[in-house]
């Protein structure tokens, strides 16, 4: 059994974490952290998981965690990841940062997106956790950083024309929409119900923070710069990530259909629909799988590629748990083979 730690459990991917671990039959869940609800059982945190799990969450004790643990996943807001890492890895702690802060390559980049990186030097250490793409480093990692749930979404779509080099790179357009729960757990006026209920808008236009990361990827597949319009939206739903990729074709006679097929052909988390399919948020509600179609308009040189993933599960927890699985091979499955929820 893989004894796992948690620190930050009660936000909403901590949560996640937890309902998805509780049932995994290779895990025993072993602490879990909380500042705001120390000392408080987590199923009277949420309710849901009572008689699942019967932890009391705990302040962090670095130390603790490492006595009861085998790898930690870090579920907490960007900085502070950046400041335990260090304590973990030296106490030969596999971790999995669920953050931005060891997402890049690039030290001055995350820190032009947020800010100042105080352990720049686990940079280069740290494993891009894109399962589908790096699994083979994931395999021998000791610090994994957790891809964010936009990243995930644009990355895979985006993936096979890529790799066969037939669109002009130069030219990518994302157009995302996601469910509120992909600000997080804290108060804010934006994600009352009473303020994105019945609305619909676009924002951080003129740059959104995962730009970097998603070019950073797309550079690595392509080998070589890209460019890439990137637009947000906040739609009025709890979770759900939807994303629409457009890119020029510059080799029309490309079979799209049989490329993406045959690209994720053995990726168990990565559904690509039947020709002229249309991927709803609401198949992937709860679930570790991305959805993609791939359409070109008729008489038109541009291919649309459509992907649907949960933020929380595919974009956050679940992605987790599957690079955790592979880190201790483990089925890249294992725990993970809940289906998304009927309407």
């Amino acid at each position: 059994m893989v004894r796992v730690g948690i620190v930050g459990a009660t936000g909403y991917a901590g949560a996640e974490l937890v309902r998805i671990l509780s049932g995994h039959p290779q895990v025993e869940l072993s602490i879990l952290t909380s500042r705001q609800f120390a000392g408080v059982r987590f199923e009277q945190v949420y309710p849901a998981l009572a008689g699942s799990v019967r932890l009391t969450c705990e302040e962090l004790d670095v130390a603790k965690v490492c006595d009861l643990a085998d790898i930690v996943f870090l579920a907490l807001p960007h900085r502070l990841p950046m400041t335990l890492v260090p304590q973990f890895l030296e106490r030969n702690l596999r971790v999995v940062d669920l953050s931005a802060d060891f997402r890049f390559n690039d030290a001055a980049v995350y820190e032009a997106a947020y800010q100042p990186h105080t352990a720049k030097d686990l940079l280069a250490q740290a494993v891009y956790g894109l399962s589908e793409i790096y699994a083979e480093a994931i395999r021998t990692a000791n610090l994994i950083g957790n891809p964010g749930c936009y990243p995930t979404a644009v990355q895979l779509g985006f993936l096979p024309l890529l790799e066969a080099g037939c669109v002009d790179a130069a030219a990518l357009i994302a157009d995302c929409k996601s469910g509120v729960s992909g600000a997080g757990r804290k108060a804010s006026v934006g994600t009352l119900l009473a303020e994105a209920s019945e609305s619909f808008k676009a924002y951080a236009v003129p740059g959104h923070r995962h730009l970097p990361e998603i070019c950073q990827g797309l550079e690595q597949l392509r080998g070589a710069p890209v460019g890439l319009t990137f637009v947000p939206h906040l739609t009025p739903m709890i979770r759900g990530i939807h994303a629409t990729l457009y890119a020029p074709l510059e080799r029309a006679e490309a079979d799209m259909q049989a490329m993406f097929e045959s690209r994720f052909h053995d990726e168990p988390f990565v559904d690509v629909l039947p020709a002229g399919s249309h991927p709803e948020t609401r198949t992937v509600r709860g679930a570790n799988h991305c959805r993609i179609a791939v359409h070109r308009p008729p008489g038109g040189q541009t291919v649309v590629v459509l992907a649907v993933i949960d933020n929380l599960v595919k974009g956050a927890a679940g992605q987790a748990v599957q690079n955790m699985n592979i880190m201790f091979c483990l089925e890249e499955t294992c725990g993970l083979q809940a289906i998304g929820l009927l309407p």
